[in-house]
């Protein structure tokens, strides 16, 4: 279908505002409201209402520049307008695929008394939630240095937070509940298990989920991150924030040509926390898609790779000779553990093809793996053209295409990206010809150069590059050591999915033994509203056996694992076990072989922060329903309303569900298999094991 987008915008008001009076602005229905105002210091202070209730009282506004002068107080407000934004636009692929959304506008034109200056700030108020962005003017200036942007949040009370550090370099840290005035990130500091971190205050990184004492539920993030440095959220107070950007060498956080607009600072807000779930406001707070349709060469998909084989130490990335910077040699001493080896990644293709997996990852197929990481200096290492003399990447090209399979490409850049950029064009040139289209790329390791972060303005602007330049190669991007998500693949809908947490590896060697019964049931609520993420589910075999006590293992149930497909948004979705260990286990697999991962529309079902969260989820291509559930360490028994199925229609349902006597730690592999005929009239009860969960699918009868 044609992509349509209508952009309205209905201009109601223009005045002149004195200083000292209040502006206002309503959400379309009424449930939310922002004042603003400067105060007698000429501070511009916002607040935002509830219901009638205040949870972020009045907060200042302001920057500070290297430059030019601070831009803190001393303002006055010259004219502000209000408009009704209406959008109506088709995303190529994501939870929904219509989206529609009326937002009510207001644009505070100020002055800045002292130096003469003039900046906008705009806010949305939406039935969802609210957003601010800084309208900066051309200047004298060609450009201005931001030492800090002061964008406060103070809460009104001390609700439950649900928070990672804002951490400069990695977002790959356990989640902490905790009242946010003991919010304590420098207690996150060297977690031995990440290739890097940088964290240098007590700052919390986006998004953000809060919980207030009346079960309002709020999370705070940014949307539209587009040359600027990531936002992180620094404690000024008990309950008081203040964004902080990402730094680098000099002190200051951004360069910015003028004119300017930042990216939106933006917080979701509902009664309950599905409410969060259901949100569209980042994606409505970014631009219209650039690119037009891709879906000719990119479809949503599921793979499989040469790449859990490595974190169980089955086999390596390195083919085990000689690296010396740029130039590798053949010594002729391969050490013979290699995985991407030509008879390896046939076996993984004839697997996708008995399975219906439409890529193969193969990771560790190019020269440089032998000093890609624990070296300060990595610049030249890797060559993203040059195949290990095991893997001719032609003709096993060729050999998955003849099988209706198609390589999945990986670019590890050892966090060197000058390196990467110089191959860029010659290594998506490269996919183009071998018609391969969806790339893995990886920033593991301390930033090269030094001075810059994974988060910063350099950094953001090389993966933002990356991403526009793979479009005209017809390359989507899955990008690994990311900066987070903020709703750019509305824009660039080749930016397909993302790491930017802790994701299925950890479960493998991890000094906690895993991850946490309840990260993904947190993450729900937390990391997934920024958008999809390559979490690789699908382990059958859960026990690695590996981290520093032998026996970390998946803190799951089979159950669970299945379950993930539905619960975790992302338009790719890997099976991560090895072949042989799904060949023991078909009847589980084939539920991952069924499930779909292009979605008509998604409806969040029920669920609880950290606790435990069910989806319901259609599919483009017919008119079945999935559904999936992951629960923490609590088990619970479900009620679900299937109100959503069609009316006198009946549903030939397959579930995969917690036995009884399930449980992650003891009895993880009880799974029941139950085949039964439901309607829109039926309650469907299902038990959720201690880590456990479930996924179904729906068949519609004729």
């Amino acid at each position: 279908m044609k992509k349509i987008i209508y952009y309205i915008v209905i201009t109601l008001s223009l005045l002149l505002t004195s200083c000292g009076k209040q502006n206002s602005i309503v959400s379309p229905n009424g449930d939310l409201e922002v004042k603003l105002k400067v105060d007698e210091n000429g501070h511009l202070l916002y607040s935002v209402l509830f219901n009638g209730k205040s949870y972020i009282k009045p907060s200042k506004l302001g920057f500070e520049f290297a430059n030019a002068d601070n831009m803190m107080s001393g303002f006055e407000i010259i004219s502000s307008k209000k408009e009704t934004i209406v959008q109506d636009y088709e995303m190529q692929w994501g939870l929904n695929q219509f989206i529609s959304s009326k937002h009510n506008q207001l644009s505070l034109n100020l002055k800045h008394i002292e130096s003469g200056r003039l900046i906008d700030v705009v806010f949305r108020a939406a039935d969802d939630g609210f957003a601010f962005r800084y309208v900066i003017p051309k200047q004298k200036e060609k450009e201005l240095i931001v030492s800090n942007e002061h964008s406060e949040f103070n809460f009104a009370e001390d609700p439950m937070s649900y928070w990672i550090p804002g951490d400069w370099e990695i977002y790959e840290h356990l989640y902490n509940k905790t009242r946010t005035s003991e919010i304590n990130a420098l207690s996150k500091v060297n977690h031995p298990n990440l290739a890097q971190t940088h964290i240098v205050e007590n700052s919390v990184a986006t998004p953000v989920t809060f919980i207030f004492d009346d079960g309002t539920h709020l999370s705070l993030h940014e949307a539209a991150l587009v040359n600027y440095s990531g936002m992180t959220l620094k404690k000024t107070g008990e309950t008081s924030f203040v964004s902080s950007l990402t730094g680098r060498s000099d002190g200051n956080k951004a360069t910015i040509p003028t004119p300017f607009k930042t990216p939106w600072r933006m917080g979701i807000i509902g009664k309950k926390a599905t409410d969060l779930l259901s949100s569209n406001l980042m994606y409505d707070l970014n631009e219209p898609n650039e690119l037009g349709d891709i879906r000719d060469w990119f479809t949503p998909h599921k793979y499989i790779g040469i790449w859990w084989e490595m974190h169980m130490g089955k086999s390596t990335w390195d083919y085990g000779m000689t690296q010396d910077m740029g130039t590798w040699t053949d010594s002729g001493n391969a050490h013979g553990q290699h995985g991407a080896t030509n008879k390896n990644t046939k076996k993984y293709i004839d697997f996708a093809a008995k399975h219906g997996f439409d890529g193969v990852l193969v990771e560790g197929w190019n020269t440089g793996w032998e000093y890609w990481i624990g070296f300060e200096d990595r610049e030249g290492v890797f060559d993203f053209v040059t195949s290990y003399p095991d893997y001719d990447i032609e003709m096993l090209q060729a050999y998955a295409k003849s099988k209706g399979v198609s390589l999945v490409m990986h670019h590890e850049t050892s966090a060197a990206p000058r390196t990467y950029d110089k191959q860029m064009d010659k290594a998506y040139a490269l996919m183009q010809s071998l018609d391969i289209h969806v790339v893995k790329s990886g920033y593991v390791g301390p930033l090269i150069p030094k001075g810059e972060y994974h988060h910063g303005q350099w950094m953001v602007n090389h993966y933002n590059n990356a991403v526009q330049k793979a479009a005209n190669y017809q390359v989507a991007v899955n990008t690994h050591e990311p900066i987070k998500g903020t709703g750019l693949e509305r824009t660039w809908p080749n930016w397909i999915s993302r790491e930017g947490a802790r994701g299925q590896e950890f479960n493998a060697w991890s000094i906690e033994g895993g991850n946490s019964v309840d990260h993904l049931a947190t993450m729900a609520f937390t990391r997934f509203l920024s958008g999809p993420m390559d979490y690789t589910p699908g382990l059958v075999k859960l026990e690695t056996k590996l981290g520093p006590n032998g026996d970390n293992k998946a803190r799951s149930t089979i159950a669970q694992q299945l379950g993930q497909y539905v619960v975790i948004p992302s338009p790719i979705q890997m099976a991560c076990d090895l072949p042989e260990n799904y060949e023991q286990h078909l009847d589980w697999l084939q539920f991952i072989k069924d499930v779909a991962v292009d979605w008509q529309k998604s409806i969040p079902i029920q669920g609880e922060v950290g606790d435990y969260v069910v989806w319901a989820k259609t599919p483009k291509e017919n008119e079945n329903w999935y559904l999936g559930a992951v629960n923490d360490e609590n088990p619970r028994d479900l009620e679900i309303d299937l109100s959503f199925l069609d009316k006198n229609k009946s549903y030939r349902m397959t579930i995969y569900r917690d036995s009884k006597d399930a449980h992650w730690n003891t009895n993880p592999y009880a799974i029941e298999i139950e085949n039964k005929t439901i309607k829109q009239t039926d309650t469907l009860k299902v038990y959720l094991a201690s880590g456990g969960g479930f996924g179904a699918i729906l068949e519609k009868l004729k």
